[in-house]
């Protein structure tokens, strides 16, 4: 597998999140195994970095060309952030690349939000906007599902109404295996991309996060569902992101982003 370290922001409240990629992998060399059991080694897996600065035009063009590239290979790969505007180039990337190759892109997201702003700058989405930037560019949204929502916009809800696939946090956590039964159910023959914000878990969990939302998932439920969702055949990559360090407490969440990147190695 492959590590990509993208400390990537654009947003007022999250440059701190810059400082994730490195955290992450510090705390993983504390994590022995995963849930499976498997023994966790540096030799599993080749970490690298995509550099980016302030400006915006050259960093999306570095990840977007980056990540082309890296699709074309067999290895799985794994993104992370940064704040949710990476996954702007990191998705874009992928949807260019499952069109060149004839295959359906499928994107999963987790996230306490929607993402579904319109977007101040159509080039570069900010992290409340570049879901929607996404769809504009014609990432088709019947393959997108977006799990564990609890704090959406009303002109969000309007814009996805009908149209995108929700799974909010409340009818989710009632019967979690047969839910995520139907999230791998919705990826069955296409290429997937799964995009984990870490505002998906109760803050209680992650603390370290830029927009903390109350009656997330927790993180031993947070942990079932990786589990079971690394068992796809078709999952080509996925992300890390909204981790921020600078609010975390006792490294609680970069710990969590740790072992969930555990879970895929």
């Amino acid at each position: 597998m492959k590590v990509v370290k993208v400390p990537f922001v654009n947003g007022d409240n999250s440059s701190g999140s810059a400082l994730a990629p490195g955290k992450i992998l510090e705390e993983l060399k504390e994590v022995y195994t995963n849930s499976s059991g498997r023994e966790i080694s540096s030799d599993n897996f080749v970490v690298e970095e995509i550099e980016v600065s302030k400006n915006l035009e050259a960093s999306n063009d570095r990840i977007y060309r980056k990540c082309f590239l890296d699709y074309s290979e067999e290895e799985r790969i794994c993104f992370l952030g940064g704040d949710h505007s990476m996954s702007y180039a990191t998705t874009r990337s992928f949807f260019d690349y499952c069109e060149n190759n004839s295959k359906a892109p499928c994107l999963i997201v987790f996230d306490a939000h929607l993402d579904l702003m319109v977007p101040t700058n159509s080039l570069f989405p900010r992290q409340e906007e570049w879901l929607r930037g996404l769809i504009e560019d014609g990432f088709p949204i019947e393959n997108i599902l977006v799990v564990g929502i609890r704090n959406a916009e009303i002109s969000e809800l309007e814009f996805s109404r009908g149209k995108l696939k929700k799974f909010p946090i409340g009818n989710f956590l009632f019967n979690l295996e047969e839910r995520v039964d139907a999230i791998m159910e919705f990826g069955y023959g296409k290429e997937v991309y799964v995009s984990i914000d870490f505002d998906v878990l109760d803050p209680a969990f992650a603390p370290g996060v830029n927009y903390p939302q109350p009656g997330g998932f927790s993180s031993k439920e947070f942990l079932y569902i990786f589990h079971r969702l690394n068992k796809m055949k078709n999952l080509k990559a996925i992300d890390i992101v909204e981790i921020n360090p600078k609010y975390d407490l006792n490294n609680m969440t970069c710990k969590l982003g740790a072992k969930v990147l555990a879970e895929f190695l």
